[in-house]
C-alpha cells in the first residue's frame, strides 16, 4: 500500500526524522514536538492506513501491521531518526529489527508489543473488547479500548468522532496477531540485539502496568538503551505532555 498522507514541519533538512502515531490517532499530534525539535531534525509523519487523510485498509491480506510496516518502510530512503508511539512504536521497532542500518536513533514511546510481557489483566481487557466487536458492538468496543488506551472521554466526542472511532476499532482487532502473539517475529532471537542505534523507551508514569513490563523486557535485550518516565502522564503523553516528550527525544538524538 502506498499513497499515505504525509505531514511535514520545518526543521533541519540535513537530518530527517520519521514519526509514527498511535492507533486511532493521526499524524497531526506530532506538530508541537516537531516544532520543539526543529533545530535538530525535520520531522515527517504519515497518517497510517485507515487514519487521518490516508486511504483506508482493505482488510488484507497481508495483515494490518504488515501493511503499515511496508507502507512506512517505503518512506525511508536514507538512515534517519525513527520515533513511534504505541502501535506506531511497534512498527518502528519492527523496521529497526529488519533493517538496523536504516535507523540512526530509535525512540519508542509506550510500545504496545504485548507479546514481550504477557499480562493477565490486559489480556482480559483485550479479550472483552474482542468479544464485543465480534458481537457487533463496535461502538462499545471502541469506548472500552479508548478508556484505557486512548485517554478519551467517549461522551465528549462528536457524533462524527464516535463514528470514526467505531470504524477504526477493527484495526485494533486486526493488530492482535502482531501485538499479542508477535506474528511479525519482532522478538525473534538476535533481532533486538542487532539494533546498534541508541534506543530510548519513554513511558507515562501513570500508564497501565503492562507498559513498564514491556519496557523491561525490551531493554533487557537492546544493546544501547535508556528509559524515561514522564510524571503525571498516561499513555497519550505525546499529546498531553509534548514538550517533555520532545526534550527526551532530543536527548536521544544527541546520543546518535
Amino acid at each position: 500500500m502506498s499513497g499515505l498522507h504525509l505531514r511535514r514541519w520545518p526543521g533541519n533538512e540535513d537530518r530527517p526524522a520519521l514519526a509514527l502515531h498511535c492507533m486511532m490517532g493521526n499524524a497531526s499530534y506530532w506538530g508541537p514536538i516537531a516544532r520543539d525539535l526543529r533545530t535538530s531534525v525535520q520531522i515527517e509523519a504519515p497518517d497510517l492506513p485507515g487514519h487521518g487523510q490516508s486511504p483506508d485498509w482493505d482488510g488484507g491480506p497481508p495483515d494490518y501491521h504488515t501493511v503499515v510496516t511496508r507502507a512506512v518502510a517505503e518512506l525511508i530512503t536514507r538512515p534517519l531518526d525513527l520515533i513511534g508511539h504505541s502501535m506506531g512504536a511497534t512498527v518502528a521497532l519492527r523496521i529497526a529489527v529488519a533493517a538496523p542500518e536504516a535507523v540512526r536513533s530509535l525512540t519508542l514511546i509506550e510500545p504496545v508489543l504485548f507479546a514481550a510481557a504477557p499480562d493477565a489483566a490486559n489480556d482480559r481487557l483485550l479479550d472483552r473488547i474482542g468479544a464485543r466487536f465480534a458481537a457487533g458492538e463496535a461502538a462499545e468496543a471502541a469506548r472500552d479500548f479508548l478508556a484505557i488506551w486512548g485517554g478519551v472521554d467517549w461522551e465528549s466526542q462528536t457524533e462524527a468522532g464516535k463514528a470514526r472511532l467505531t470504524r477504526q476499532i477493527r484495526l485494533v482487532q486486526a493488530s492482535n496477531e502482531a501485538l499479542r502473539r508477535d506474528s511479525a517475529h519482532i522478538l525473534r532471537d538476535g533481532g533486538l540485539e542487532a539494533i546498534d542505534a541508541p534506543v530510548l523507551i519513554v513511558m507515562g508514569a501513570e500508564s497501565p502496568p503492562v507498559i513498564p513490563a514491556i519496557a523491561d523486557a525490551l531493554a533487557a535485550r537492546l544493546p544501547d538503551v535508556g528509559r524515561a518516565r514522564v510524571p503525571g502522564a498516561g499513555h497519550m503523553l505525546p499529546i498531553t505532555h509534548p514538550h517533555q516528550v520532545a526534550e527526551l527525544i532530543g536527548l536521544n538524538l544527541q546520543r546518535a
